[in-house]
């Protein structure tokens, strides 16, 4: 069949509806990434090929409970359990990866960065210790802290490059695949599931210039910075969506953080790995390679997001690298920037909440700089400011 235009009638349509010949002014949506977002999609300028993950299947990871060994394939623990031989177990304890010895297994895969982020420099005792176990993955690169503290995404992404070439610059190249990728999914569902895609892109291009064409393992979990102790319900609702984004953007293994903050039990911890159990068994979403190729949108904002973090990322490079801007408090600076500005949208009321700035409109208790600290990375929740 011949291609249809149908943009044209779709603008006509649109100018007569809003009663105006410039539309796109009046339809252009403003984010904080400095991303360009088109009203409609009618051709991708760049498309990009199938990006792969390395899981076939995305492993749904659970905080263990031995109710779970029956039913759950993917644990992530923070004390030693035995009998697990079958299951993918995600260490996150360094006391617990001390005393790990599997011989002629791969179902171990360290969650613990060597990075002291607070120093600004490599545990690198800690990195051998890691490196001379028999683990599926070794190393991870945490970045979920920097997404959870505000970082922008393209400082999240161009963060985490930069932080694997101080590890190939120790350890050599051979490092890339033992290197696994904890990132923290947040709640702009269509950016996030283009920023899995465009690590994607951007990891293997560092990959490259070490002479491989490597893909990075990407562990996913759901942010805290969106969630609120007071509105369980909606926080339950928002993880499940980043989920979605998680699994869709390509993640090889997905993980929800408690969605009652702060009341953490029992069965909500249960609910909150369920969340995954229903997207995957009644979506079947966790088995797609790259589930959103094709999609005009998301293939343009990957793409911008893939630019915007390594040129973030040469930034970092030619000032002399992570460890040397974060002992500077540089990179502290940079964040600290963007999550001052994405909290005031959130006290604006540009970044809606509901429960919290929205439906009901809560009392602000905090001010920014109650909140926030020029020094140090760490996470803070929006909702924190009307807690």
């Amino acid at each position: 069949m011949p291609h249809i235009d149908i943009l044209p009638d779709w603008e006509n349509l649109v100018k007569k509806q809003l009663k105006t010949e410039d539309i796109y002014a009046i339809l252009k949506k403003e984010n904080l990434e400095g991303i360009t977002v088109k009203p409609f999609y009618s051709s991708v300028q760049k498309p990009l090929v199938n990006l792969p993950k390395v899981e076939e299947n995305t492993h749904l990871v659970a905080s263990y409970h031995e109710s779970l060994e029956e039913d759950v394939f993917a644990f992530l623990l923070n004390e030693n359990v035995e009998g697990l031989e079958e299951k993918a177990v995600f260490i996150n304890n360094r006391e617990l990866a001390e005393h790990i010895s599997p011989e002629d297994l791969d179902q171990y895969f360290s969650l613990i960065d060597v990075f002291d982020e607070k120093e600004g420099v490599i545990n690198e005792q800690l990195a051998k210790e890691l490196l001379a176990k028999d683990f599926k993955r070794n190393i991870a690169v945490d970045i979920s802290l920097h997404q959870n503290a505000g970082a922008a995404i393209y400082q999240q992404l161009g963060t985490a490059l930069a932080k694997t070439k101080e590890l190939a610059e120790v350890f050599g190249a051979e490092i890339f695949n033992k290197l696994i990728f904890r990132i923290a999914v947040g709640g702009n569902y269509f950016f996030e599931m283009a920023k899995i895609r465009a690590f994607k892109l951007v990891f293997n291009q560092l990959s490259k210039e070490y002479g491989l064409d490597d893909i990075p393992y990407i562990f996913a979990e759901t942010s805290l910075r969106n969630k609120a102790v007071t509105d369980s319900e909606n926080n339950l609702i928002r993880s499940t969506l980043e989920l979605a984004s998680a699994m869709i953007g390509g993640a090889d293994a997905v993980f929800s953080t408690n969605y009652a903050v702060e009341k953490n039990t029992e069965n909500s911890e249960e609910i909150s790995f369920k969340q995954q159990i229903v997207l995957a068994y009644e979506s079947i979403i966790n088995v797609f390679e790259d589930a959103s190729n094709g999609s005009y949108y998301i293939e343009d904002i990957t793409q911008q997001i893939a630019d915007k973090s390594w040129a973030f990322f040469i930034e970092i490079e030619d000032a002399g690298g992570y460890l040397t801007l974060l002992k500077q408090g540089i990179i502290q600076k940079k964040i600290y920037d963007h999550a001052v500005e994405e909290q005031q949208w959130v006290e604006e009321g540009k970044i809606k909440l509901i429960g919290v700035n929205l439906y009901p409109k809560l009392e602000v208790k905090k001010s920014i700089q109650d909140l926030y600290t020029e020094k140090d990375i760490k996470p803070v929740r929006w909702a924190e400011m009307f807690e």
